[in-house]
């Protein structure tokens, strides 16, 4: 049974891709600071699976992947329990968007240098497979077409740019002896919903940059309205479009890129995970109020520094080489996502 470590496990994405990772019979190490998320989602991955878990398949450490000391410890203690970290998907860090704008030296030192050490630590105790989480946000979007890997990037934020240094030190790294590494990076799109059972879904305890909680939060009273950025952004209605994908489609995602990682020779393999389906946000706000039969009152706003008219994903790489495809579409996200919300208006916080 693999063991493998899971940075920033309790998060949003972290904590959902748990559950496909515990069915395939892989053994997970969860760490993460809890910056923005809670370990009470550990809690609640188990309960989703309390038929078909057992509680040594879990091992969680509260702490930062920028403390080296912390994290050469983690490795250290798989590795005597003769349990060593044999791959690792790597989600810790700061993630949003527009914040990234303000605080750059916060993005660059959490996600690049948190990175760093890790590749050091990798290194270090001869694990050498990783799935990294990186993002669509990375490209330029010049033209209405679907977004291929080779399209050029050029990222208009630090977030961005922090995720093309790490895809860069990453593929430096795997140059320097591409005989042992196994890498993928994965480039997300809009992972909205959440888990089916709406035990755990997406808990940001600080106020929310992502467009679809901001929307649940509205429907639920929590925000009197919703601001859209600009209805005059050369779209068939005036807002941006995206390409939202299911978190547990996602999720799906990195259990079969660790998966080909194992079973396949040392490479590095850049993969766009989206859909391939543009949604724009006035469609996305339209299908919320219909699929669950709420209000969600908004109103225009000027542009948001940053944002882009148009963000699609074109997939067919990531479903010829995973031989995977995404399964669930945008009424389950929405229906899944509320059920979430309805069930946990105040996140994790309301569970003790």
């Amino acid at each position: 049974m693999k063991n493998i470590l899971i940075t920033g496990g309790t998060g949003y994405i972290g904590s959902h891709t748990c559950i496909p990772l515990l069915e395939k019979g892989y053994r997970l190490t969860i760490i993460d600071s809890s910056v923005n998320s809670s370990p009470i989602s550990i809690l609640k991955v188990k309960e989703i699976l309390k038929d078909n878990f057992k509680d040594e398949l879990i091992t969680y450490y509260p702490g930062d992947i920028r403390d080296k000391p912390f994290l050469s410890s983690v490795f250290l203690k798989a590795k005597e329990l003769k349990k060593p970290i044999q791959g690792v998907i790597h989600f810790a860090g700061l993630k949003a968007v527009s914040e990234s704008l303000l605080k750059p030296l916060d993005y660059w030192h959490s996600n690049v240098y948190g990175s760093i050490c890790l590749i050091e630590e990798m290194l270090k105790y001869g694990c050498r497979n990783i799935v990294f989480s990186s993002s669509a946000s990375i490209y330029e979007s010049s033209s209405f077409i679907p977004i291929l890997e080779s399209s050029k990037i050029n990222p208009s934020t630090p977030y961005g740019q922090t995720k093309v240094a790490i895809e860069n030190i990453l593929y430096s790294t795997f140059k320097s002896s591409k005989n042992s590494w196994r890498i993928a990076n994965l480039r997300y799109f809009n992972p909205i919903g959440a888990h089916e059972s709406g035990l755990i879904g997406e808990n940001p305890l600080d106020i929310p940059n992502n467009l679809f909680p901001i929307i649940c939060k509205v429907a639920n009273g929590k925000i009197d309205k919703l601001k859209i950025f600009g209805n005059d952004w050369p779209t068939y209605d005036g807002t941006c479009i995206r390409d939202y994908i299911h978190i547990m489609d996602l999720a799906d995602a990195h259990c079969a890129a660790l998966d080909f990682l194992l079973k396949n020779e040392p490479q590095i393999i850049n993969l766009n995970v989206g859909t391939g389906i543009g949604t724009s946000v006035l469609d996305l706000v339209n299908k919320f109020m219909k699929v669950n039969d709420c209000k969600v009152p908004y109103k225009f706003s000027e542009r948001r520094k940053g944002d882009l008219p148009f963000i699609v994903a074109d997939n067919q790489k990531l479903t010829a080489t995973l031989g995977w495809q995404p399964k669930r579409n945008l009424n389950q996200m929405c229906k899944d996502g509320w059920k979430w919300q309805m069930a946990n208006p105040n996140g994790f916080i309301d569970i003790n």
